[in-house]
């Protein structure tokens, strides 16, 4: 009986607001929607369902399986003026602070990769506990729909098998961080990279390049890694922490880095190195920024030069952007906050490596202008309204607006 009352709420649904073909979705939001369930396959999850007299926030995810989707979102409202951001599994950015008239829609477009941790029947990515609970790893992909006042009609799903795929690798300053306050660029790059290529961001908090590979996370994309992709590698803040022999830039670091080259390479793809962002370490006249990473991004400089590594120097770009925000107003792009400003914070958040959303967001413009500047095909893919960037004269916090996802989580991300 219950599976006969299933089959006919499916039918119920699928008849009135849901076209489906092999990988293909189609939604319509104007008209009764599930919430989730792994029975129907896709609905309304992680909140409430929403009410869409009050355009509330709701997440909706469809199960699918691994690969890439380009995402087709129609957005706008017959009954009212919008404000709508669309986010992607662990709140990657795709669509900002979009308005809309009332009777105006505008049809956004983008591509959002989605991955479990299977290689293949004998290997898996070695996940640590907290990752199990990430939206990236799961059976689904999820959308968040987000804003002052979301509005949707209709979302499309389609598979996408023959796009070119970006793999970012790195530690917390560059995963799609999960929780608010906490952000990095890999989860706001998205932002600015059209509906032809798709963004898969493999890193993780507290892994060195060394963790990275031996968790399995090169392997994960090595089995699904095309000719005339690109992985683009950060790593250095939890590297110079290790100990033991070999450890340090130039030996253990730096055959690590060649180990992420050769076997790109052997894929036919293509690398990009980023050295890794500065921390807040500011010198006793709070004017200048003191490095912490030692002798490591020259040693990433000098691996890219002998090995014809196109490489990003975000380690000179925040040091920059730190000290033109100035010893007080820096603390805006990281996690610095008084205590109370989130629910359950006893104490204040003063982070000096990890990015809010605002420092997350400068620093993928960093990343894009990076690009830019190599001149790299990669730049064909960058959208047409991102304006080129200069850490001497970033945007203004004070004007940054970012509307937070539900999920809040005050304790800091492995790494430093």
């Amino acid at each position: 009986m219950k599976k006969i009352i299933i089959t006919l709420v499916l039918f119920f649904y699928l008849s009135i607001a849901v076209s489906m073909a092999q990988d293909n979705y189609s939604f319509d939001f104007t008209k009764t929607l599930p919430s989730y369930s792994d029975s129907i396959g896709f609905g309304y999850d992680i909140l409430k369902t929403p009410n869409n007299k009050k355009y509330e926030p709701f997440y909706f995810s469809v199960k699918v399986p691994d690969g890439n989707y380009k995402i087709k979102i129609e957005i706008g409202s017959k009954k009212t003026a919008g404000e709508t951001t669309v986010r992607a599994e662990n709140r990657r950015l795709f669509v900002e602070n979009l308005k809309t008239n009332k009777g105006e829609f505008k049809t956004v477009e983008f591509i959002v990769n989605k991955r479990s941790p299977r290689i293949n029947d004998k290997e898996n990515v070695k996940l640590k506990p907290r990752e199990k609970s990430y939206l990236n790893w799961d059976d689904k992909l999820t959308l968040e729909i987000n804003g002052k006042k979301p509005v949707i009609r209709t979302i499309t799903i389609e598979e996408d098998d023959k796009c070119p795929t970006v793999y970012l690798c790195g530690n917390s300053t560059v995963v799609d961080q999960s929780n608010e306050p906490w952000a990095s660029w890999g989860q706001m790059v998205t932002r600015w990279f059209d509906s032809n290529i798709s963004i898969s961001n493999h890193a993780e908090s507290g892994l060195t390049a060394g963790s990275f590979i031996a968790q399995n996370r090169l392997a994960k994309i090595l089995s699904t890694i095309k000719a005339g992709d690109w992985v683009i590698c950060e790593f250095g803040h939890n590297d110079e922490k290790e100990k033991g022999p070999g450890s340090g830039a130039w030996y253990h670091y730096s055959r690590n880095l060649k180990i992420f080259i050769d076997n790109v390479r052997a894929k036919d793809a293509n690398i990009i190195f980023c050295t890794p962002t500065q921390r807040r370490n500011f010198d006793q006249t709070h004017k200048f920024i003191k490095d912490t990473h030692g002798d490591f991004p020259a040693a990433m400089k000098a691996v890219a030069a002998r090995e014809n590594v196109p490489i990003i120097d975000l380690h000179q770009k925040t040091k920059i952007f730190f000290e033109t925000l100035g010893y007080e107003n820096s603390k805006k792009a990281l996690v610095h906050y008084p205590k109370n400003s989130f629910p359950g914070q006893e104490r204040d958040l003063a982070d000096n490596t990890h990015f809010n959303a605002y420092g997350a967001y400068e620093v993928a413009k960093m990343v894009v202008m990076g690009i830019k500047q190599l001149d790299l095909p990669l730049a064909n893919y960058i959208k047409s309204d991102y304006k080129d960037f200069n850490p001497n004269k970033p945007d203004d916090w004070s004007t940054f607006e970012w509307i937070p996802a539900s999920c809040i989580d005050i304790i800091k991300p492995d790494g430093n």
